[in-house]
């Protein structure tokens, strides 16, 4: 009987024994179960069952229940499909996944994105939208400094 404790349920405090493949392989189970518990999350809070899920994501039932409980890390193409059938934005998955680099923080991108009662194409407008004005009020700031006026200063002169 093996006194190791179990990769996926592997302690959070650094173990002066473990090389660096025994440290990715911690990284990576780390995450599988942070993905699966947050799609959990995700469906319970869109009160949508296991099974519906499975079938709206077209993935088998054993597969997503492993998912959620951190046994497997889902590729991205199986994360877009969960995140379709939770009606969740994919970007939201792949961050929480690891796969692609969190933007910075901001609670209206993430109040967005996590939203289940916009569809995806109404989330990619808002985001837009918001990222637009985000970049218009910098460059006001910075131009409002100096002595050129912005095209939006130009607006708003009758």
């Amino acid at each position: 009987m093996s006194t190791e404790p179990d990769p996926i349920e592997g302690s959070d405090t650094p173990d002066d024994s473990a090389g660096p493949g025994d440290i990715a392989v911690r990284v990576v189970n780390n995450a599988a179960q942070d993905i699966g518990a947050f799609i959990r999350s995700q469906r319970e809070a869109a009160q949508v069952s296991l099974r519906q899920l499975s079938q709206l994501a077209g993935v088998s039932n054993p597969y997503l229940s492993q998912i959620e409980r951190g046994l497997r890390k889902p590729s991205a193409e199986v994360l877009a499909q969960i995140a379709k059938g939770l009606r969740l934005s994919a970007e939201v998955l792949y961050v929480r996944a690891g796969i692609l680099e969190h933007r910075a923080e901001s609670a209206v991108r993430d109040a967005v994105l996590v939203d289940t009662v916009l569809t995806e194409r109404q989330k990619q407008v808002l985001l837009d939208i918001y990222d637009s004005f985000c970049r218009e009020n910098q460059q006001n700031t910075g131009e409002a400094r100096s002595d050129h006026p912005t095209d939006f200063d130009e607006e708003k002169t009758p």
